[in-house]
């Protein structure tokens, strides 16, 4: 009996949580500033990093700055992504997605919490970076200590290198995904990504 009941409050609470699914056309506010505020901000660093500290040697004075900069980022988008995630498990979320083709809609939920593995793999060895190479001291107590000639030496700074040209390709997918949505399927799914109302039917549409 007791088994019983237990499979009965499994049920219902799956009954529940797929209803919160299927009722709503958005995701909830807070996600969708989340979400595109992570955007901006993950692009951000990405192009510095290619942009101005691949190229920066170390013994320009201004990388330090650069570098404090691009850690302290870091560290607020790692708490950012954290946050996200566990609003996106916590709130009701539209029903999946579709692109018509069975293989592609089974890839779509690997590329989705592949960012999250992603950006926490970044943070990870960056920290990794930061600690072998002395950046507490160096950037964040400038001590006066000179910066690495050559930051390649350390194996997770070439990881964080190789991480962030695997994140560019994810982004530049979730990119090619949602202008096939809007321009190929014409499914107005970027709507649910944004601000408006929140339907409380099924088949109620994004305005």
């Amino acid at each position: 009996m007791t088994a019983g009941r237990n499979m009965s409050r499994v049920w219902n609470v799956w009954r529940r949580a797929d209803m919160k699914t299927i009722l709503v056309s958005r995701y909830h506010p807070l996600l969708v500033l989340l979400h595109w505020l992570l955007a901006v901000l993950i692009v951000a660093m990405l192009g510095a990093g290619f942009v101005l500290l691949e190229p920066m040697p170390s013994t320009d004075p201004q990388k330090i700055g650069i570098l404090l900069i691009h850690m302290a980022l870091g560290m607020f988008i790692l708490a950012l992504m954290a946050v996200r995630f566990i609003l996106r498990m916590r709130t009701a979320r539209p029903a999946d997605a579709t692109t018509g083709y069975p293989v592609l809609d089974r890839i779509a939920p690997v590329t989705h919490y592949g960012f999250y593995i992603l950006v926490l793999l970044m943070a990870a060895t960056g920290l990794a970076t930061a600690i072998l190479a002395g950046l507490n001291r160096i950037v964040f107590q400038g001590s006066g200590e000179p910066l690495p000639p050559d930051f390649d030496i350390y194996p997770s700074f070439v990881a964080h290198g190789y991480l962030a040209l695997l994140l560019a390709g994810f982004i530049s997918l979730h990119v090619a995904a949602g202008l096939y949505h809007r321009f190929v399927r014409k499914d107005l799914l970027l709507r649910r990504m944004w601000f408006g109302r929140r339907a409380s039917g099924p088949s109620a549409p994004a305005k």
